[in-house]
């Protein structure tokens, strides 16, 4: 009687062929990490080290801030939106998505609108840096504020400061000539109350009065 020989599916020789490779794969790798030198192992630990204590070392930085000169000590790694609010009090400058999509953190600086969510404090070494609470003058509002109150162009209140801080830059920058201008450079800012035709009317409002702002 003839011997029957086990039967084997197709698949069978090249899954034993992988798994011998990745078992030669493992063992290749233990047997390189058990032979480096306790040294070698060190010294990329001390490296590692070196590079986190250098991006905590704390660095100077002198700027102006709302008209105040300010000499200050901060991390290489910290944006300017959490100097303001974390090192400086100044927390009208809102942190909304923390990712630059929402405008919440509109600042100006040297007269420029940046988002300071996006912007290393050490950027701003030397520049003057006007956040919403450096609008007013004393007791009396900037032109801008005044508008977004009398058009209600808030609701929650949070976007607000970077949408005045940004409406005012749009009218420097040249851009508030027609509510479309006006709706497309201040697009960066979101309003999830909706407060948009508002906010577009205490723009064009401040414009046509030709308000020095």
């Amino acid at each position: 009687m003839a011997e029957k020989k086990a039967c084997s599916l197709p698949g069978d020789q090249a899954s034993s062929n992988e798994s011998r490779r990745d078992f030669l794969k493992q063992s290749s790798l233990l047997t390189a990490f058990a032979i480096t030198p306790g040294v070698v192992v060190k010294a990329a630990e001390s490296k590692w080290d070196e590079g986190i204590a250098a991006s905590l070392e704390k660095m100077p930085l002198k700027l102006e801030i709302n008209g105040v000169k300010q000499s200050l000590q901060v991390e290489p790694r910290v944006t300017l939106l959490d100097l303001l609010r974390e090192q400086l009090a100044l927390t009208g400058t809102k942190k909304g998505c923390d990712y630059g999509q929402c405008g919440a953190c509109t600042v100006h600086v040297d007269g420029q609108r940046v988002l300071s969510c996006l912007t290393l404090a050490v950027m701003a070494e030397g520049k003057k840096v006007t956040t919403i609470e450096g609008l007013a003058t004393g007791e009396q509002l900037h032109p801008m504020q005044a508008a977004f109150i009398k058009h209600d162009g808030f609701q929650c209140g949070y976007c607000t400061p970077g949408q005045i801080m940004s409406a005012v830059a749009c009218i420097k920058e040249g851009h508030a000539n027609s509510e479309a201008e006006i709706r497309e450079f201040m697009s960066g800012n979101i309003c999830r109350c909706g407060a948009y035709p508002n906010i577009v009317d205490a723009i064009m409002e401040v414009k046509q009065g030709g308000q020095q702002i």
